[in-house]
């Protein structure tokens, strides 16, 4: 009986330590999460991941844009070596990549500017709706609507906008090769 005992504040001893650990990881648990959302609700950590995004995405093109002028460069060394007058071509294939890149990368940018101001403007509309005394129903068929408009405006430009960088970054990109290769013969 003695022995039963034993075994038995034993185990208990042993529930209690489990249930202590437990208390603490759920308590520490809850303090990394409590941490966390108070970091998140931040502006300036909404700043940082913003920059480190960026910073990401500026590495990979750069990488990228390294690769293209390693093949343009190899493109216009085997060119020359073989005497052939079709150096422009490779200008023109790398200027093309150079400007989608930079116009993707502008699109992206954008996109992160715009879908936070849209966010807020729709919640402005959608406030000011239902001070003006719209119905619930009436409301939410309204927020549908402005919902598409407003995502189709910004998709519209911000795609109308990296074009537009995508040419330029392009034409300045031809330019520059033309004129790089031009000064190397």
């Amino acid at each position: 009986m003695n022995r039963r005992n034993q075994a038995s504040v034993a185990e208990d001893s042993e529930g209690e330590k489990k249930e202590e650990e437990e208390g603490q990881s759920s308590s520490s648990d809850s303090e990394t999460w409590v941490l966390l959302r108070r970091l998140m609700s931040k502006r300036r950590t909404w700043a940082c991941l913003l920059v480190l995004v960026y910073a990401l995405l500026l590495s990979s093109s750069w990488n990228l844009l390294r690769s293209i002028l390693s093949w343009y460069n190899s493109n216009v060394s085997s060119t020359s070596s073989n005497g052939a007058g079709a150096a422009g071509w490779p200008a023109l294939y790398a200027s093309v990549l150079f400007g989608a890149l930079f116009g993707l990368l502008s699109m992206v940018a954008a996109l992160a500017v715009a879908v936070p101001a849209t966010v807020v403007t729709w919640i402005t509309v959608l406030v000011l709706l239902t001070f003006c005394g719209k119905p619930r129903r009436s409301l939410v068929l309204e927020g549908r609507k402005i919902t598409a408009d407003i995502t189709g405006f910004a998709i519209k430009v911000v795609i109308r906008e990296g074009n537009i960088v995508a040419a330029v970054c392009a034409l300045l990109g031809y330019l520059v090769l033309v004129r790089r290769a031009g000064e190397d013969d």
